[in-house]
């Protein structure tokens, strides 16, 4: 039987990065699956009959989770719950994307996968069940934590800085808030190059792994940044300053870690793999939409 790769999610940043990389893939958006639709979902998997499912959907509104909370367990956890008992009965593995919002922002070191977990968010927490209950259905399973995603179309910071920093002279960006902006394409490369190196070992190396860009930075960090980069690809911006503010200067509904670092050293030990510095994806990514 040929292998067949099922992604879930196809209009999301890491989604479309995998659609370059899985041209013979089957991919399953919102407005072919809803994901929340326990029935539909099942279907879905029954009828593809897939040899590896790789879940790249998810409630990502971390703001209206606060006032969403069914929809954002139903999408976060239940749909990643049933996906994982259908690839624990049929003996395929399941990659599923997770997030840095499973800590609580505590501290200024870089989290390891084993530390404790104690989510600020609605999303968060939703998140962390969706990890616990692909763990706990027992099948083959790579979890990969992630932080600050962008891509060159996506709603991101990273397009949000490009639009305000065409209209506006000056901005107001976070300070306080230190992680490493990580670009879809590169978490995109190195999940398919660890999924395959986990089929191919003896025994399938199972757990949560921190993948995001090498390095850090706050946003008011990658916001100049940005400018910076975008000015040298020959986009003419307005913003001429930023202010550095704090997180208590810029409230949301949910609250934010203010350490969103994560250290992916057993992601190198075990996979043999390292994402490149986040400036180098950043200048990647710009390269990619401006030219």
């Amino acid at each position: 039987m040929p292998s067949q790769t099922l992604v879930i999610g196809r209009s999301g940043q890491v989604a479309r990065a995998l659609a370059t990389l899985l041209p013979n893939a089957i991919f399953l958006g919102r407005d072919q699956l809803d994901i929340a639709d326990a029935d539909a979902l099942r279907h879905a998997l029954v009828a593809h009959a897939p040899t590896s499912i790789i879940n790249a959907a998810a409630y990502t509104a971390v703001d209206k989770a606060q006032s969403d909370e069914v929809v954002a367990y139903a999408l976060n956890e239940q749909a990643p719950a049933l996906m994982a008992d259908y690839a624990a009965q049929h003996n395929i593995p399941l990659v599923h994307i997770s997030t840095d919002y499973v800590f609580d922002g505590s501290g200024e070191h870089a989290r390891i996968e084993d530390e404790k977990t104690a989510p600020l968010n609605v999303y968060g927490a939703s998140k962390l069940a969706g990890e616990q209950a692909v763990a706990a259905a027992g099948g083959d399973h790579l979890i990969f934590r992630t932080s600050w995603v962008y891509d060159a179309q996506g709603q991101n910071f990273l397009n949000t800085m490009l639009r305000l920093g065409a209209e506006r002279e000056h901005l107001r960006v976070v300070a306080d808030q230190i992680g490493a902006p990580s670009y879809a394409a590169h978490l995109a490369r190195a999940m398919l190059e660890c999924l395959e190196k986990a089929q191919r070992a003896e025994t399938f190396p199972n757990g949560v792994y921190h993948l995001c860009n090498a390095g850090q930075t706050s946003w008011y960090g990658f916001a100049n940044a940005i400018f910076e980069c975008a000015r040298k690809y020959g986009v003419a911006l307005k913003v001429s300053s930023v202010d550095a503010i704090t997180s208590d200067e810029y409230p949301t509904p949910a609250m934010r870690p203010k350490n969103s670092r994560l250290d992916c050293s057993k992601l190198n030990h075990t996979f043999g793999v390292m994402l490149p510095d986040w400036t180098q994806g950043l200048d990647e990514c710009l390269e990619e939409k401006l030219t």
